[in-house]
């Protein structure tokens, strides 16, 4: 799927103090993303603390967001967890009519064996009307989808088209490009590996810093994808340090920092996630201010 491809970023939810949701934040968010030349917006994925979202918020977000977009980008809708049938629920009572893809982790906590991640998605993918991204991320949910095992739903169903791979060992997903059937997308989850998963033959990523640096990243991105990977690498180390900086006290915490520096929305997180810390907060904020375009 071409529109699956290049730079996606996952969208924080802008707080107010009050801890409600700030929903002209969010606004100011998409819009920002739209004019840096994202490709697609993630709603409700992890960055966006979704697990701390009432039903009734993630309504909201979802409405605010494909407002605010007005069907500039193409969207993706986060529907994951660790309860494999209230998923096929969510999925089937969902509006997903502004939606091109559903990203959906690989459940968390329970520790599923292999089979039980294969029989797992399988359910999904007979109810979703959606291509799906499946998103393996074990630093949070305690198992690696390993590459057969991606391989094997990726050959099985035919709405199972890309996996988030944020696995953070390359030979992982070197093994993934090598294996994968031929319109099967590989997308980054970590940004410090994205380029290079680029230049090794995959499709692209799904962001949280390219939120904060829109123009940048996309460049980057893009740059990646046409071969020039010269020029994409002086993207990359130019924001490097921010890649690692914004992940040192949770996410979406350091990015909230970027996104306060922009003006675009208060850096207000909830509990358990704390806001970050002033010692991170002045060393994000004198990455930003070091930040100079790059020349294309």
């Amino acid at each position: 799927m071409k529109e699956l491809q290049g730079a996606g970023v996952a969208l924080i939810t802008p707080f107010r103090k009050d801890g409600s949701v700030d929903v002209e934040a969010l606004k100011r968010v998409v819009a920002f993303n739209i004019e840096g030349n994202i490709d697609y917006l993630v709603v409700l994925g992890t960055t966006a603390e979704s697990v701390t979202l009432s039903k009734a918020e993630k309504q909201l977000v979802m409405h605010t967001v494909e407002e605010a977009n007005a069907g500039i980008l193409p969207l993706v809708i986060g529907i994951g967890g660790n309860n494999t049938m209230a998923l096929v629920e969510e999925i089937k009572t969902t509006d997903l009519s502004a939606y091109t893809a559903i990203l959906s982790v690989s459940p968390y906590y329970n520790r599923p064996t292999q089979e039980g991640i294969f029989q797992h998605f399988k359910a999904l993918s007979e109810v979703s009307p959606l291509p799906l991204i499946i998103y393996n991320v074990p630093g949070r949910t305690g198992s690696n989808m390993l590459p057969e095992t991606v391989v094997r739903l990726a050959k099985t169903f035919g709405n199972i088209v890309a996996v988030k791979e944020a696995c953070g060992d390359m030979s992982q997903v070197l093994e993934l490009i090598s294996k994968k059937p031929k319109d099967f997308l590989i997308l980054s989850g970590d940004d410090i590996t994205a380029l290079p998963t680029i230049v090794a033959g995959g499709d692209g990523v799904i962001s949280v810093i390219g939120q904060g640096l829109p123009e940048e990243f996309s460049k980057m991105v893009h740059e990646g994808l046409n071969g020039n990977t010269e020029v994409a690498y002086s993207y990359h180390y130019k924001m490097q340090e921010g890649m690692k900086l914004i992940f040192e006290e949770g996410n979406p915490a350091g990015i909230k920092v970027i996104i306060e520096y922009l003006g675009l929305a208060k850096p207000f997180v909830r509990l358990p996630l704390i806001t970050a810390t002033d010692a991170l907060k002045h060393r994000i904020v004198s990455f930003m201010e070091s930040m100079i375009r790059v020349p294309a």
